[in-house]
């Protein structure tokens, strides 16, 4: 029988990430179509981002993406700690979204801080590292051919 939250129907030993995959989309009585994308930098049970460099990859995407988007409503980390959701209002190609995400990435690498990471706009400034997040986004560009293979 399948599960409320589409993740737990999703079978993490068959995915390769890393990946982008329409992880849901919804019609919205409006008439908005709100699409959440699945990023993926690691590998399920294989591997995971480390918390301060999940945070910071957290504040710096955020913050960036919205540069190139007015159409972003969010992008959450996963509790797996082995990517993120990224939430778009608006119906958009995949491969815009990729570039979307390769573009964000390429920002967070070339970042010179981590916007935001104060005592006064983070709950917890401690727990960053500039240098964590942009080696996990070089690492997730390398791959970027990769990216709408979801399965193994």
């Amino acid at each position: 029988m399948p599960m409320n939250v589409e993740s737990f129907n999703l079978d993490h030993r068959t995915v390769a990430a890393p990946y982008v995959r329409v992880a849901d989309t919804k019609h919205l009585p409006g008439g908005d179509v709100l699409t959440k994308y699945d990023v993926r930098f690691c590998q399920p049970n294989a591997e995971h981002l480390e918390m301060p460099v999940v945070h910071s990859l957290e504040h710096t995407f955020a913050e960036h993406v919205r540069n190139h988007s007015g159409d972003v409503v969010d992008f959450s980390p996963m509790g797996c700690q082995t990517g993120f959701y990224l939430l778009l209002v608006g119906d958009h190609p995949y491969d815009d979204v990729l570039d979307l995400v390769e573009t964000t990435l390429r920002d967070v690498v070339a970042a010179t801080e981590v916007p935001a990471a104060n005592e006064t706009q983070c709950g917890w400034a401690a727990s960053h590292t500039l240098a964590g997040a942009q080696e996990a986004a070089r690492r997730m560009l390398a791959r970027r051919d990769e990216w709408a293979q979801v399965e193994a």
